[in-house]
């Protein structure tokens, strides 16, 4: 029986609604989250594009540097993420986690830019704006299962990450244009991040309440699940199905080759300064170069995620795979002249398509592998933690091979960087079949 949004009082809430032979449509729950979360990323985009830049003049980092500060961030939100899906399974309270993950995140943006603060302290509000990511990410995942059919997840789940990566494009547009027209300068543009993400938690506060099915165990007659500690992340791992452990290992494969986009964006720059753009055109085009990404994203996510319905999540995630082995061995070629200045406007493009023809698939299919409704947070907060505690090593290894093997022999370092990382999303792509067969 599937969820029907009834919106009453100026909130919503789900109740069961008689299945029958016409369309289902999607509950309202999903369609919050998805504004919820296209405003966050709204706010986000509005800087992102902007940080290599803010890392290199304000805090003076080198790439090794830079990759080091993300991947400690995205670590962070990744361990958040295991105890926060856990304990949304044990308190049935998906809401004030997401309360709690997106207003921490609208906080920290604007304070990265107060006068006098130092690089522990950029570093620290960084860390903090992805520890609200940790907090909010699986149990917003699990709400939304919760309030759908499972012949919905892929749907749902791309219609999420569509309206997500519309506020993602949305935010660099308005980022390039401010400072493109010089409405605005970098150190105000952080200002700007408290209106689109102060919007998302009121749509939160307003228009979310928790699916009847979001139930504690203890409150469906059922012993609650054990307190999770550090030391019982394996038991964790231990009660997932074996096809969702599989696939999590393979997982953490394609990720150690997955490093943070603000060493793509860093070059990015590189190749079109070396087509012969100055240093300060490139660096203004970033926020558009991320809002094709966005583009591409956007337009592809909810059409990837009806796909994966009809035909299965294997085919669509798999393709996905290759095409960022792709994209990054474009990244890891050398090119001059004009095609130079080209080249990483066509591979943005493309890698917003992997972005759309991924991310809805690959959350559906967490559920999939999952059939427990009650654990549905501790399985999308496992399968955040593989992704982002990878994302660590994968930064610091793309950043470390760059920042080391460019001082033997220039250009040497963004080949081997950035083709390792395609030689382990294509491994990843090669065994994805085996990690979800029945056996």
């Amino acid at each position: 029986m599937r969820s029907k949004l009834i919106m009453s009082n100026s909130a919503t809430a789900i109740s069961p609604a008689p299945s029958s032979g016409s369309p289902r449509r999607l509950p309202g729950v999903v369609w919050a989250t998805g504004w919820v979360s296209l405003l966050t990323d709204m706010s986000t985009e509005l800087i992102y594009a902007v940080l290599p830049a803010f890392y290199q003049t304000v805090l003076g980092l080198n790439v090794f540097q830079q990759g080091l500060v993300e991947g400690v961030a995205e670590a962070i939100a990744s361990v958040t993420k295991l105890f926060s899906g856990h304990w949304s399974d044990r308190t049935g309270g998906r809401k004030w986690w997401m309360v709690a993950g997106y207003g921490l995140s609208s906080l920290s943006k604007p304070l990265l830019v107060l006068p006098g603060l130092n690089v522990g302290g950029a570093v620290g509000l960084r860390a903090a704006d992805r520890f609200g990511k940790g907090i909010r990410g699986a149990p917003r995942d699990a709400l939304i299962s919760l309030s759908i059919d499972k012949s919905q997840r892929g749907h749902a789940f791309g219609i999420n990450r569509a309206m997500d990566h519309f506020g993602a494009m949305a935010g660099a547009l308005i980022a390039g244009t401010l400072l493109l027209f010089g409405w605005t300068n970098l150190h105000h543009l952080f200002y700007w991040t408290l209106l689109p993400g102060g919007a998302a938690v009121l749509v939160i506060l307003i228009f979310i309440r928790d699916p009847r099915s979001g139930v504690p165990d203890s409150a469906a007659g059922k012993p609650p699940a054990p307190a999770l500690t550090p030391i019982s992340i394996a038991q964790a791992w231990a009660h997932q199905p074996p096809s969702f452990r599989r696939f999590l290992a393979v997982l953490a494969v394609f990720s150690l080759g997955n490093s943070t986009d603000a060493l793509l964006l860093l070059r990015a720059r590189q190749q079109m300064t070396a087509g012969g753009w100055s240093a300060a055109v490139a660096t203004a085009c970033l926020p558009f170069l991320w809002a094709l990404l966005h583009v591409f994203k956007s337009a592809s996510s909810a059409w990837a995620g009806r796909l994966s319905d009809r035909i299965g999540r294997r085919g669509p995630l798999q393709t996905a795979w290759f095409i960022y082995a792709l994209v990054y061995l474009g990244f890891a070629i050398p090119f001059a002249g004009t095609i130079s200045v080209a080249v990483p406007w066509v591979l943005f493009a493309v890698y917003g398509f992997y972005f759309g023809l991924a991310e809805g698939p690959q959350g559906a299919l967490v559920a999939d592998l999952c059939r427990r409704g009650q654990e549905r947070g501790t399985a999308y907060g496992l399968y955040h933690f593989i992704v982002g505690i990878s994302a660590l090593p994968a930064s610091l290894l793309c950043g470390g091979l760059w920042w080391a093997l460019d001082k033997v022999h220039p250009g040497l370092g963004p080949l081997m960087a950035f083709g390792t990382g395609a030689t382990l999303a294509l491994a990843a792509a090669l065994l994805l079949p085996w990690s979800l067969r029945r056996a």
